[in-house]
């Protein structure tokens, strides 16, 4: 643990500068780690600033904390653009001796009046560790104190970034929006992956959970529909497009899956001007993106461009209809003459419902990932299949909502939901289940099947139980029992089961030295996502069984940069960006904030969309685009929430880095 010697946090003054060197309570768990074999000195949050070595430079750590402040600044109010402009020169100015003591009561002043008076998160927050300095520490702020250069990396990020799991720096992308910039709200998203377009129709918004809009008015700011605005700004003018980068380096790599795991880390590598070779299972690219999301909600249009084409027209190379384990191995890859490989296939096989009679091989049963696939082939190919009848279909996440809305389309007479919990419960989009009850979706929710109705190896039924609601747990949170004697039976003639998706056992060979765990899931390191073999790497569903979208871009993007530092320097490096990140998650520093000041109420938009009566006739799209007038009053509701963090070491945290960079 590092020995603590003075600092603020939380509002409350440590001071151990006249005692004797001992460990002090961890404020922030990891400091000491932070880096290996480099020690922290300070850091330095809106929450407060702590410094663990006497000679830090605390002039120097602020005025570069300072600095970042004023880079990020939108320049919208005067407070935030003018003071941290001034913040930081009158710190640079002391620091190198050409300024009077005089001026730290001007940069108190200063810091007291951006922090009351700005009008976005960046400027009520980035001084404020600043005056607690001055205020109760000011003995310690030495003009010219010292010219040995201080490392520090600082990073500037938000709630909705931190809430992202590929961090996407939100509130910048939302400032080209507002701005008329839609060139360059669409490149910062870009610059983590390629698929804007399909993120911004299908994301779970995890960023918008975290909004602090919701503190003001109880709905985040739309982020997704911003984003989607956008990247449908530059498709809709063709305008997406990048140049080709240049294959610069000698080595191979082989991506395998070309979902969305697989696209984001060709792209990537692509881009660092490494060759890439993807090999993928299905006749398309997007993997259960293209095949488990329907069209009427990701027109495959929008997907090919953001995913084949994009990757075509940097350089990439496709390999159609081969699937690992059964047309090729790991082996054969390294075998061909790759220097690395990229494991990015998905958790392609439905689960099973645990029922009596429950057999895959029946008529009239289907897994959600089967049908869903049937559907695709059927809507994109035009291969025979049809739907009749009553279907029921089992489970409450997207992949149920997909499958009831689908086969509403497909022409099914009646549609039902079965979940064994309260619709509230249900973890797929509210914005689904919305529209499914639209839709005419019938919903049995406090229901679960306990067997299939066969008859001459037909489903013909599914016999279902009544469930209640037991007393709430140590957690706070109600499971569910069978109702004794409430078996009935729900006549229908295709039962769907939407319950999840697992890794196939049988795509990997033993032999070929890949460890995994008792689901199948590839085990990596968490943060380089390197496996047990040398020279692999995997994200995505088989790492993580079936999560989200974003998620595997995420997993694409981070594996991209550590193959790269794998070909080019022989080893995959933890980036400090990715370090602080661990640190932010693993102290939960942005738990409990609130507003400091309260916004001016503005009513979240709308996004446009079909009629329910029109649209279960087609798998058109069903969304449809907001206007440029509503994307910008959209924007304007961004509270710019930024926040800066920044870590004072006693060395570089890595050769030739940068003292400062910003998430995205």
């Amino acid at each position: 643990m590092a020995n603590l010697i003075y600092g603020v946090w939380d509002g409350k003054v440590h001071d151990y500068r006249q005692t004797q060197a001992g460990e002090q309570e961890a404020l922030v768990a990891g400091l000491e780690g932070f880096a290996p074999d480099n020690a922290t000195k300070a850091f330095i949050a809106d929450r407060g600033f702590l410094i663990f070595d006497r000679d830090t430079n605390l002039v120097e750590a602020f005025s570069q904390y300072m600095a970042q402040a004023a880079k990020e600044s939108c320049g919208r109010c005067t407070p935030c653009r003018v003071g941290t402009q001034r913040m930081r020169d009158l710190l640079a100015a002391y620091a190198n001796g050409t300024a009077r003591e005089a001026c730290l009561n001007d940069l108190a002043v200063l810091a007291e009046q951006t922090t009351s008076s700005s009008l976005c998160g960046l400027g009520q927050s980035c001084a404020k560790s600043l005056g607690d300095a001055l205020k109760h520490f000011r003995d310690e702020f030495k003009a010219g104190a010292g010219t040995a250069e201080q490392h520090s990396f600082v990073y500037t990020t938000a709630p909705c970034v931190e809430a992202c799991p590929s961090k996407i720096d939100v509130p910048k992308y939302i400032d080209g929006v507002k701005g008329g910039k839609f060139d360059y709200a669409l490149g910062v998203v870009m610059d983590k992956y390629s698929m804007a377009a399909s993120c911004g129709r299908v994301c779970v918004r995890l960023c918008e959970a975290a909004c602090r809009r919701t503190q003001a008015e109880g709905s985040a700011v739309g982020i997704r529909m911003l984003k989607r605005y956008a990247a449908d700004q530059a498709l809709l003018n063709n305008r997406l497009h990048l140049k080709k980068s240049l294959v610069q380096h000698k080595q191979r790599v082989a991506v395998i899956g070309a979902g969305p795991a697989g696209i984001t880390c060709a792209y990537k590598l692509l881009q660092a001007g490494i060759q890439v070779d993807v090999y993928d299972m299905h006749k398309a690219s997007g993997g259960m993106a293209s095949v488990g999301i329907p069209s009427y909600r990701l027109p495959k249009d929008v997907l090919k461009a953001e995913t084949e084409d994009l990757i075509r027209e940097q350089g990439g190379n496709f390999f159609y209809e081969q699937k690992l384990g059964r047309d090729f191995t790991v082996d054969d890859l390294f075998a061909k003459g790759y220097d690395a490989v990229f494991l990015g296939y998905g958790a392609h096989k439905g689960s099973l419902l645990g029922v009596k009679n429950e057999d895959p091989s029946l008529d009239g049963y289907d897994s959600g990932v089967d049908f869903l696939l049937k559907v695709h082939k059927h809507v994109e190919y035009g291969e025979p299949f049809e739907v009749k009848g009553d279907v029921v279909v089992v489970g409450g996440g997207n992949v149920a909502m997909d499958c009831v809305r689908s086969a509403k389309r497909m022409g099914a007479k009646s549609v039902h939901l079965i979940y064994r919990r309260t619709i509230d419960d249900m973890p797929a989009d509210h914005e689904e289940i919305v529209a499914s009850e639209h839709e005419g979706i019938i919903f049995h929710c406090l229901t679960n099947p306990s067997s299939l109705v066969v008859e001459n190896g037909k489903v013909v039924g599914v016999e279902l139980l009544e469930m209640r609601q037991t007393e709430k747990d140590a957690k706070g949170r109600r499971n569910v029992e069978a109702v004794p004697g409430s078996e009935h039976v729900l006549k229908c003639d295709l039962v769907i089961a939407a319950i999840g998706q697992v890794v196939e056992q049988d795509t990997l060979k033993a032999e070929e030295g890949i460890e995994r765990d008792r689901w199948h899931c590839i085990t990596v390191n968490p943060d380089t996502l390197e496996t047990s073999r040398k020279g692999v790497f995997a994200g995505g569903d088989c790492v993580l069984g079936p999560l989200t979208l974003v998620n595997a871009l995420d997993h694409g993007e981070r594996a991209a940069y550590a193959i790269r530092d794998y070909l080019l320097d022989g080893s995959a490096h933890i980036t400090p960006q990715r370090r602080m990140q661990n640190l932010l998650a693993k102290n939960k520093l942005f738990s409990g904030e609130c507003l400091q000041t309260q916004p001016v109420r503005k009513e979240r938009a709308r996004v446009p969309e079909l009629d329910a009566i029109e649209r279960i006739k087609t798998f058109d799209e069903v969304d449809g685009v907001i206007s440029k007038e509503v994307a910008y009053e959209e924007a304007t509701r961004c509270l710019r929430c930024y926040r800066l963090y920044s870590v004072v070491t006693e060395k570089s945290l890595k050769p030739g880095q940068k003292t400062s960079t910003i998430a995205g």
